[in-house]
């Protein structure tokens, strides 16, 4: 989600249905991840260069005028990243319902510690390496939304000989605090990618809809419904 409200906002990835993953390879396998392959809803082959190019400098344009202080970006959580302990799937899946109940891909509150400091994070639309930088882009996120929330659908662990992974699918509903007052609803799956530490080392996310559509969402005018 880390590109959609790049449009005005501040994370491809094989979006696969959970059947596939039970004792099967890893969607972040070598193959996958190397290859460019869309995936089935609207990935990478989808998103056209230009678009990237722009939803990455809109990007950049916002955190550079940001007023937010890095003192208060970088602040308490990063302070504790290495109290965190982490032994298994079931410590880091636990860790993971916590902060989509947090709802923090709309708030921007969830645990950095559970994150490689070079971490990469994607989606559709742009793609970046650093803990630290995503949760910055979720601050310059944060402001835009109205009435924001995101549901967890499922999530469940996978592991083949090369990788272990989390797989969490989930909808996204918001308003954006724009004069037209679009409404975004985006339902999507999340891979966080495992090192043998289980520390997440990539955070890739899928969509239903192309990155076109999605960003297209933010110009047309809402209903006015708040339901």
């Amino acid at each position: 989600m880390a590109g959609i409200a790049s449009g005005i906002r501040p994370s491809s990835l094989i979006f696969t249905p959970m059947e596939r993953f039970r004792g099967k390879r890893c969607c972040c396998s070598k193959s996958t991840r190397n290859n460019g392959d869309v995936n089935n809803y609207g990935g990478d082959r989808d998103t056209p260069q230009l678009l990237k190019v722009v939803v990455s400098g809109v990007t950049e344009l916002l955190r550079v005028l940001s007023p937010i202080n890095k003192r208060s970006v970088q602040g308490e959580s990063f302070q504790q990243i290495d109290e965190i302990s982490v032994s298994g799937f079931d410590d880091i899946m636990s860790i993971l319902k916590s902060d989509y109940e947090k709802a923090y891909f709309v708030t921007g509150v969830f645990t950095p510690g559970i994150y490689t400091g070079d971490c990469i994070f994607e989606d559709p639309t742009i793609r970046f390496r650093g803990r630290d930088l995503y949760q910055r882009n979720l601050n310059l996120l944060v402001p835009f939304f109205d009435q924001p929330s995101i549901a967890l659908e499922e999530i469940e662990k996978g592991e083949d000989a090369e990788y272990r992974f989390v797989l969490a699918t989930w909808k996204l509903r918001t308003y954006l605090k724009l004069p037209w007052r679009p409404l975004i609803t985006i339902k999507g799956s999340t891979v966080y990618e495992l090192n043998n530490n289980f520390q997440i080392v990539r955070h890739a996310e899928s969509w239903n809809v192309s990155a076109l559509q999605a960003i297209g969402q933010i110009f047309i005018p809402s209903s006015g419904e708040s339901s």
